[in-house]
């Protein structure tokens, strides 16, 4: 590949701690140290431009069985011709769209983060048809018969361990993830709720369990993501308290919380429900251990894609319009509920307004993440809006003047005045979620990172700054020129593989021929099975 050099740029870094004007050499798809009397490279003059790292989204539902449910039960939102494909219909975009509305924003790398291995070879099948960007997936585990009957019946933390190795590798995860453990197997047996110390009829184990063991499972594998938990009582009134226990039970261990804002409601207030948002950032800022993304709302119509098949159960009736998929499946199972958040509704507008004050009350942007969900909160073409409510205290006091006062007056958001900086933002966005991800070699521009990279003409009006990127660079190679994708390209699919000892094969054998009548095997992904990209790239674990 040709030498370039990229100048003039505002450089904004947090890994080098640049924030100034600067150039940045790259070469052979890696970013290099400024050569020696370079005579003949390609130069993209950045003056004006505001130059970050390529942006990471850690938890965006982009493929697989839930999302497949979602375009098929809305086409009259997801087929709507009459609008660009830069608005929201309502319903997951296409896999070719989703692809080049992230590369427009400068996104260089997305996680889908909820993959049951008896879908992972469909799932990574459609992330392939994804351009643009690279991507990877977190595998779910916690309401599998295999791990509950192990736990049930005392299995070795080595075994265990050995199981979720197997599992990760085998469905080419780049972590794991707990949705609701235990809960979606007891609404098997009938159970309608489910708390933290509840216990699965049929196993006798509950969720504090579960996620105990996952932790020390991916700890003793060197997994670099902790575990993603996505925790009980998601969307319900006074479930602040599952989050504070949930936060407590990790016991200074890592964990990354899901969607946290769906997790930061009080009871308080004339309409039963309040904000916990404070709450939330007082204990992560005595829980380094802990990170979130938040999950944050945005007014307009979205589908509710999930999992959690209790909560979907228990969310059907509220469905806009009235139809859902409630999808029973192995261990996890799942659905597709459509909603609108109206800027009328109390609680819609205080679903939104939690959502920021976590933002700008956690101190921290190493802890918390950007994300909407995709497409539970709002779609992910809203973040250019919400980088642009928390940069700008006017923006978002513009929206706070529009919303019911009963839901502000139970929300501390109309008297922060905390902005964030371009620097909390390349933090947030590219820097932290790399280190989380354990992607070293991205989310920065130090010499040896690969050249993702997004440049951005600066503008006071963020929305617009963030909304199409001047240049977008993968692997070094222009993606993005003057906001308009160029000739598609593809990226590739990052996994694991941990190890573990084969001999657990054999225990997970009895109960798959016991299931399914098939052999262990059956549901692995095989490295062949990407055609049109490169191979499954292999992220390292930790020692």
């Amino acid at each position: 590949m040709t030498l370039t050099c990229i100048t003039g740029g505002r450089v904004v870094d947090p890994d080098t701690k640049r924030d100034g004007i600067g150039d940045v050499w790259l070469e052979n798809g890696r970013i290099i140290d400024a050569p020696l009397n370079a005579q003949r490279y390609e130069h993209i003059d950045a003056t004006g431009c505001v130059v970050m790292a390529g942006a990471i989204d850690i938890h965006t539902h982009v493929a697989g069985a839930n999302v497949s449910a979602a375009r098929l039960l809305l086409p009259e939102r997801y087929a709507d011709i009459e609008k660009p494909m830069t608005e929201w219909t309502g319903a997951p975009f296409d896999l070719f769209s989703t692809g080049a509305l992230y590369a427009q924003m400068g996104f260089t790398l997305v996680v889908e983060p909820a993959v049951a291995p008896t879908d992972a070879v469909a799932t990574h099948a459609e992330l392939e048809c994804i351009p643009y960007v690279d991507r990877a997936t977190l595998s779910v585990v916690g309401n599998d018969e295999i791990l509950l009957g192990m736990i049930r019946d005392r299995a070795s933390n080595a075994a265990i361990q050995d199981y979720v190795g197997w599992l990760i590798t085998t469905s080419r995860g780049l972590g794991a993830k707990a949705i609701n453990p235990g809960g979606v197997a007891a609404l098997k047996e009938n159970v309608r709720s489910f708390t933290l110390d509840d216990t699965i009829p049929e196993y006798g184990v509950s969720a504090r369990q579960i996620s105990q063991k996952l932790r020390n499972a991916l700890k003793a594998l060197g997994v670099p993501h902790p575990l993603h938990l996505h925790t009980c009582n998601l969307g319900i009134p006074g479930n602040i308290e599952t989050a504070l226990k949930t936060i407590d039970a990790a016991e200074g261990e890592p964990v990354h919380l899901a969607h946290l804002q769906f997790y930061g409601y009080g009871t308080e207030g004339d309409f039963g429900m309040s904000s916990g948002a404070a709450q939330i950032a007082e204990a992560l800022a005595k829980n380094k251990n802990v990170t979130a993304d938040v999950g944050q709302v945005m007014f307009g119509p979205t589908v509710t894609v999930s999992s959690d098949a209790l909560l979907q159960f228990t969310s059907r009736n509220r469905a806009s319009p009235k139809k859902f998929v409630i999808r029973d499946g192995d261990a996890n199972g799942g659905g597709a509920v459509p909603l609108v958040y109206k800027s009328k509704s109390k609680v819609s507008a205080l679903q939104w307004a939690i959502g920021l004050e976590m933002f700008l009350l956690v101190d921290d942007p190493t802890q918390i993440y950007m994300t909407t969900d995709h497409p539970n909160g709002g779609p992910f073409t809203a973040y250019p809006d919400l980088i642009a409510q928390l940069m700008d205290r006017s923006v978002r006091n513009a929206v706070i003047d529009s919303l019911p006062k009963e839901a502000m007056e139970v929300s501390t958001l109309p008297g922060i005045s905390r902005e964030y900086t371009l620097m909390d933002i390349a933090t947030m966005t590219r820097s932290a979620p790399a280190k989380l991800l354990g992607t070293m070699d991205r989310g920065h521009l130090k010499p040896g990172a690969i050249a993702d990279i997004a440049i951005y003409r600066d503008s006071k009006d963020r929305a617009a700054m963030f909304a199409k990127a001047a240049w977008v660079l993968k692997d070094g190679d222009v993606i993005v020129r003057d906001g308009h994708v160029l000739a598609a390209r593809y990226g590739r699919t990052l996994s694991l593989a941990p190890e573990y000892d084969a001999g657990i094969k054999s225990h997970i054998a009895e109960v798959y021929d016991r299931r399914w009548g098939v052999g262990p095997d059956t549901f692995s992904v095989p490295a062949t099975l990407l055609r049109q990209t490169s191979p499954f790239e292999v992220v390292p674990c930790r020692p």
